[in-house]
């Protein structure tokens, strides 16, 4: 009989977790037989998925025992500065200063979604259970940062594409935000599409994580649906929140100081 944790749930052990590793091995082999080029940056993705996991269970496992506000709020903090961090190095298009912008959003957007769902929805006594609020935050924060760094590259990229359309715009006397317009919505609904879509498939194509969490820890499937539809509800809020504040919040860094459209070569 396989061991099972304390929770009921089938434990795996070191040996198991080798095994899985072969389904990358696998890709690894196929990458170098069609010379795709990818095995060393699945290689360094493996061993990244391998630290990075085991160290956030030993820390969790620690904040669960301890259960402080500080240290809770203090993990907060931090996962919001690396998916604003995160966020920068997905818009390369994106002009500077917008790490300061990003981290407003992230903040606003985690904080906001986040406690709204722990306080009013699932109702967790006392607010900062870390058992609730962390796991929360990391999906409210990890799914609002690809909607938001999705809305953001799109954005920069089509103002590029767009340059000419746009300085005609300018030189008319529209506004920043009258020759920009049209691309800043077309930006902000690319980055809901993937949560939209996500919605949409839930529980014809896949089984969203969460659910599939909670009916593996023995809870009523019934019960798991609830939470993930919370979840859904709360992922695609935090998305459209994010990507709203982070563009609107940066779009005009694109253009001086008295609204001329700043071209390649104009910027500083």
């Amino acid at each position: 009989m396989p061991e099972t944790t304390a929770g009921g749930v089938i434990a795996i052990s070191w040996l198991q977790l080798a095994m899985a590793t072969g389904f990358v091995v696998f890709v690894g082999i196929l990458s170098m037989r069609l010379a795709l080029g990818i095995e060393k940056d699945l290689a360094i993705a493996t061993v990244r998925t391998y630290i990075q996991l085991i160290v956030l269970g030993l820390v969790l496992r620690w904040v669960f025992g301890i259960d402080s506000p500080w240290i809770v709020l203090a993990i907060l903090a931090l996962m919001m500065a690396a998916a604003a961090q995160t966020i920068v190095k997905r818009a390369p298009d994106a002009p500077r200063g917008i790490l300061g912008s990003s981290m407003l959003t992230m903040l606003l957007t985690g904080f906001t979604v986040t406690f709204a769902v722990t306080g009013l929805i699932v109702q967790v006594d006392p607010w900062y259970r870390a058992q609730y609020v962390i796991p929360i935050a990391g999906m409210v924060l990890g799914n609002s940062m690809n909607g938001v760094a999705l809305a953001l590259e799109r954005t920069f990229a089509d103002m590029d594409t767009h340059a000419e359309e746009i300085l005609a715009l300018v030189a008319l006397g529209a506004s920043p935000w009258e020759a920009s317009g049209d691309i800043v919505r077309v930006a902000i609904r690319a980055g809901l599409i993937p949560t939209i879509n996500s919605m949409a498939a839930a529980g014809l194509v896949f089984i969203p994580g969460m659910m599939t969490g909670q009916v593996l820890a023995g809870a009523d499937p019934l019960h798991a649906a609830y939470y993930q539809i919370v979840v859904m509800l709360m992922v695609s809020a935090a998305t459209a929140l994010g990507s709203v504040m982070a563009v609107l919040l940066s779009f005009r860094r694109r253009f001086s100081a008295d609204g001329v459209y700043l071209e390649k070569g104009y910027r500083t």
